[in-house]
Formats: structure tokens, sequence, C-alpha cells
């Protein structure tokens, strides 16, 4: 069974442009978020960007790195999303935005395995949000993907790419994966969206006993509760 990890991103968010590439400790979110991924055995990683020419730098970001990566619609992302997994062959293709800077390790590894049973049509952490938007992890299977992307016919759903599924629970077999460990996490976000995001995030980083080398769901959340009180 192949299962790959496509982080979808983009370079000209009008939020915060070149939100992507920017530098936390000497490193892109990019570099940061792949270098995660890879302590995860057996995943392959692909980056899915746009066609646009305002993504380049996140290309040549990928061939500097020998990195795979697919270009696709810039605002069908569903698209972008199904037709990178279809490249790449894989059998569970893993969302990871571009934005979620904190990955839960742990919690990916346990969703992982789900996938692995090859039961389930589509794994997720966020319904109910407990754990911090941010630290989303979505897993669906891609021959179920191709089949209900027919459905997924309107600008939201092509914009927001499993937002259907969380409509529609009854179209596929689907398991979601609660945080029951950290109460405290439910209902605070960590997604970089704004400067003020960006900056929030930097502190956080610089707090954490190893960085962003190595973390827990609690280390992180404890920090997040410290920001958002000041």
């Amino acid at each position: 069974m192949k299962i790959g990890a496509i982080i979808i991103c983009r370079y000209n968010s009008s939020r915060l442009p070149g939100k992507i590439l920017k530098k936390i400790n000497g490193k892109s979110i990019l570099s940061h978020i792949i270098q995660r991924l890879q302590s995860l055995e057996d995943l392959q990683i692909i980056v899915a960007t746009s066609i646009e020419s305002t993504d380049q730098p996140i290309v040549e970001y990928c061939l500097e790195n020998d990195l795979d990566y697919y270009r696709g619609s810039l605002y069908n992302v569903a698209e972008r999303f199904k037709k990178a997994a279809s490249t790449f062959d894989l059998d569970y293709a893993i969302r990871v935005n571009g934005d979620n800077l904190f990955i839960d390790l742990q919690a990916m590894k346990t969703m992982i395995e789900i996938a692995k049973t090859g039961e389930y049509d589509f794994i997720s952490n966020v319904k109910n949000r407990t754990f911090p938007a941010g630290m989303s992890i979505e897993i669906v299977k891609h021959t179920f993907y191709e089949r209900i992307f027919q459905n997924l016919d309107t600008d939201y759903y092509k914009e927001h790419v499993t937002i259907y599924l969380y409509e529609n629970e009854n179209c596929g077999e689907f398991y979601f994966h609660y945080n029951t460990k950290c109460p405290a996490a439910q209902g605070l976000k960590i997604a970089i969206d704004t400067k003020e995001d960006f900056q929030n995030a930097v502190e956080i980083v610089s707090k954490l006993k190893n960085g962003l080398e190595d973390y827990t769901l609690n280390e992180v959340v404890e920090l997040i509760i410290q920001t958002d009180e000041k």
C-alpha cells in the first residue's frame, strides 16, 4: 500500500504573501513541515502547488531540494489534490495544508496505521476540533476520492478539499480520530494565516524545548494558551 503526504501550498497568499517560504529558526515553513513528515517511515512527500507563475518560487525550492512536486489549478484545489495523488500512484493521500507548521506525529502515526487496514475511505482528526485548528490530519483513499470528485461541483467544494465529506458522512466508510489526552486543545488555533499568526508561531517555536525537531501536542497547546493570554 502506497501512502503519501500532499502538502497543498501557494506562494501568493493574500493575507500573508510568501508565507510558505518564510523562515523560522533559519528554515522555511515548508522545510519544517517536510522535515517533520520525513521522520515517518515509508511516507512519500509531494508538494502540490499551482501552475501560476506566482508559485514558481515553490517549484524552485522543490527543484533545489530534490523534492517531488505537482502543479495544478490554483483555484480548484480539490482537483490539484486528486491529480497529485493520481500522478504519484497513491493508494491513500494525506492532506497537509501549507499553513500547518505544527504536526502531531503521534496522531498521524495512529491514523496511518488505521488507513493501512484498508477498511476506511476517509480518516480525519478534524471533526469536533479536539485538536487545534492548524494541526489537521486528513487521509483519503484515492479511489474513493476519484469516485466522489464529480460531486465537488461548486467553487466552495473545489477550494475546500474535504468539506463535502463532512457534510455527507454517509457517502463512505469514515473514521474520526479524537484527542482524548489533552482536552485543553479543543477550540484552539495554530494555523498560520496572518502576520500575527506567524509572529505567534515564531514565539511558540522559540519556547519549545527542542524547537521544531521534537515536540508533543501537550507542549504546543500549553504555549498556544500562554500566547493567547497575552
